[in-house]
């Protein structure tokens, strides 16, 4: 059922650097059925006048941009070391963040599979693979974190085994405009900070977001892999060895009007590199979490005539594509300040 999202992070936020602009609020506020997102900027002397924004930056691909045809199992040359430094993680991680809740999967003729559902194909045999769900939140969660922080990955692979839609607000250091705001917010710069506009909660620590979520809209137990306390934090930070301080640092941006959205899940290698280029350039993201077992790879399936992750979406352009390489560079040249 579609749902509308109304989601607003507090505004006030400092000006880009590198900008010399008059000093504007921003308000990130999402509002769709399911995908849609929208953004208002607004300066200071319209808000004293009770007027929105009559215009606005407008953003577009770069000039004769074309959106790659996906390439299944394939990893451009050139990206060869940084998709085997994202996929160390899978070692130390033992595959956490990759499965849905409650996977399992079976072998089907391919003869006997229905036609038009996404599914892996095995020699004569389509794999059909289902998870159990708990609860749905009508509204995404929110989460201010970034991408080189083992506490932060932790909530990211239960947000990949729940299944949830999530408003990624990136904090990376230096960063001008979401950092602040969790100090603002809940009183420090601590990450990963959880925002619930579902239940009006907010909190701190990873291990409590967890047990949070799992009990809201799982079947309250934790995975084996995020309960081991610090073990599990040491393997989420040895995890990170391969990409060491990418997804950590901001870069100069331009703000983007509306969210990006992004179909993929934590387990993923070709995902984390396009995550750590959206954290890197502070962009608002609603991620589409599609881990194995997810009902939304059928949706994507029907969406895109195709499955592969990770797929952009971006409203403020209107550009869809797959490839990962691609998507960080498409990212890079519409949203970087030169």
């Amino acid at each position: 059922m579609a749902t509308a999202l109304n989601l607003a992070p507090p505004s006030l936020l400092r000006p880009l650097p590198l900008r010399r602009t008059p000093r504007t609020t921003l308000s990130v506020r999402a509002t769709s059925s399911s995908s849609d997102s929208s953004t208002s900027v607004s300066t200071k002397e319209e808000q004293k006048q009770g007027l929105s924004s009559s215009s606005s930056v407008t953003f577009a691909a770069p000039p004769g941009f074309k959106p790659p045809e996906p390439k299944r199992f394939g990893v451009r040359p050139d990206k060869t070391w940084d998709v085997l430094g994202a996929s160390i993680a899978l070692f130390f991680r033992l595959g956490t963040g990759v499965f849905v809740s409650g996977y399992s999967a079976s072998f089907i003729p391919k003869n006997e599979f229905p036609p038009g559902q996404y599914a892996l194909e095995f020699n004569d045999f389509k794999v059909k693979e289902t998870s159990k769900l708990g609860p749905r939140p009508e509204k995404p969660i929110e989460i201010y974190e970034f991408e080189s922080c083992p506490f932060c990955r932790k909530v990211r692979e239960i947000v990949a085994v729940l299944d949830l839609d999530v408003l990624f607000y990136p904090c990376p250091k230096n960063g001008p405009n979401f950092r602040p705001k969790v100090a603002q917010m809940g009183g420090k710069q601590q990450f990963p900070y959880m925002v619930d506009p579902n239940t009006g909660v907010s909190m701190y620590e990873s291990d409590d977001i967890i047990k949070y979520l799992v009990g809201k809209y799982g079947d309250g137990s934790v995975p084996f892999m995020l309960s081991l306390g610090l073990l599990t934090t040491l393997t989420a930070g040895l995890a990170m060895i391969g990409r060491m301080g990418k997804g950590s640092s901001y870069a100069p941006s331009k703000m983007p009007p509306k969210p990006l959205e992004i179909w993929a899940y934590e387990g993923s290698p070709f995902c984390k590199l396009v995550r750590e280029i959206l954290v890197e350039l502070e962009l608002p993201h609603l991620l589409r979490s599609c881990g194995r077992g997810s009902p939304r790879r059928q949706t994507l399936y029907e969406k895109a005539g195709h499955f592969q992750v990770p797929y952009l979406e971006d409203p403020n352009t209107g550009v869809k594509m797959f490839e990962s390489a691609e998507i960080v560079e498409y990212i890079r040249a519409t949203y970087a300040l030169q």
